[in-house]
């Protein structure tokens, strides 16, 4: 596999597309990081860190309206991949749907999103766009 996480966010598209409640992931450490600024942002519903004997998996809660049905993301989409990497200052940072949605970044400070680091004035790799 050569990029794991656009496999990440496949997995998650295609298991909202087939009206999942959950989904397993296999784990990586910037996986983590990217489950957790989506649960802080409140685009997913809840998830857990589950280490096997021999493989560990993130499981992922998706999170639907009660009454409509839909889910609370719309559109995952992968910026920066292993053939063109995309890097922003903090002066150039996207703002998705104009602050509707988030980008997710790597920073030298983790994996944050964008309103956060435009907060602590550092830039990063654009992972992804999440609205």
């Amino acid at each position: 596999m050569t990029d794991p996480i656009a496999d990440y966010l496949t997995r998650l598209r295609n298991a909202i597309r087939a009206g999942h409640r959950v989904v397993d992931v296999p784990s990586s450490n910037i996986k983590k990081e990217i489950t957790k600024v989506l649960f802080d942002k409140g685009y997913i519903l809840n998830y857990k860190f589950v280490d096997e004997e021999h493989r560990s998996y993130i499981k992922v809660a998706l999170k639907y309206d009660l009454h409509t049905k839909a889910n609370a993301i719309h559109t995952l989409q992968r910026v920066s991949r292993p053939g063109l990497r995309k890097y922003v200052g903090y002066k150039e940072m996207p703002r998705v749907l104009n602050g509707l949605g988030i980008a997710i970044l790597s920073t030298s400070r983790g994996v944050m999103s964008d309103k956060e680091a435009r907060d602590l004035k550092i830039g990063g790799e654009v992972l992804c766009y999440v609205y």
